[in-house]
């Protein structure tokens, strides 16, 4: 089944230039686009894509508070969100991240990152690990922990392993890498990875990594 997608932005040429990118991909599926942000909710209701690519400032309902509705909604399948940007460093981009968001992206990255981004999200791979990924992150975080760690009592309930493994998510790196990085087999790391999600009650990667950062378990840089 191909990767079907939702494209959220207030500018009709980005939709079309995405849309017409994606579509002409063999394993991806554009079944809609949104004007704003209350037509993204809507049409994510009705369509239940693999993947919303929602600009993060849109005009009736920005794309946080989009985000926010269709993360809450709890769809099984989970439709995941990839918030877009023109902005290197966004506070929106941020906290979309803390509610659930997948992940982001520079909309003038490459047309095969855009591609890859889709996928990686859609396979419930979650935030991307570009270097540009990590270091907007980091310099989001940096401002906030830098004044105050906030505390993450529920981090006692990992085993020292499971730290080790929320650290290098943290740093952006895949199962795989992970997997190498601590010389075990890479469904050992799935384990592990399910686990640490458990126990913190968190929903994929992102939130995994913003918890690192605001705890201190991981220092921006």
């Amino acid at each position: 089944m191909p990767i079907t997608v939702l494209i959220a932005d207030d500018q009709a040429m980005v939709r079309q230039g995405f849309g017409a990118l994606l579509a002409a991909q063999p394993d991806i599926s554009v079944v809609g686009d949104a004007p704003d942000g209350k037509v993204a909710v809507s049409e994510a209701k009705r369509l239940r894509p693999d993947v919303v690519l929602m600009d993060v400032r849109m005009p009736e309902m920005n794309g946080l508070d989009a985000a926010r509705h269709i993360l809450a909604a709890g769809f099984d399948p989970p439709v995941r969100v990839l918030m877009l940007t023109t902005f290197d460093i966004d506070d929106y981009v941020y906290e979309a991240l803390s509610l659930g968001a997948s992940g982001f992206l520079l909309k003038d990255a490459p047309a095969e990152e855009l591609v890859r981004a889709v996928r990686v999200v859609a396979d419930g791979q979650a935030l991307l690990a570009p270097t540009v990924t990590r270091r907007l992150i980091a310099d989001v975080t940096r401002r906030r922990t830098a004044a105050r760690a906030k505390p993450a009592p529920e981090l006692a309930a990992l085993t020292p392993r499971e730290r080790e493994v929320l650290e290098l998510i943290a740093k952006g790196m895949s199962n795989t890498e992970i997997a190498d990085s601590l010389f075990v087999a890479e469904q050992t790391v799935k384990t592990h990875v399910s686990k640490v999600f458990s126990k913190l009650n968190l929903r994929d990667r992102a939130q995994a990594v913003v918890l690192a950062y605001e705890s201190g378990l991981v220092t921006p840089g």
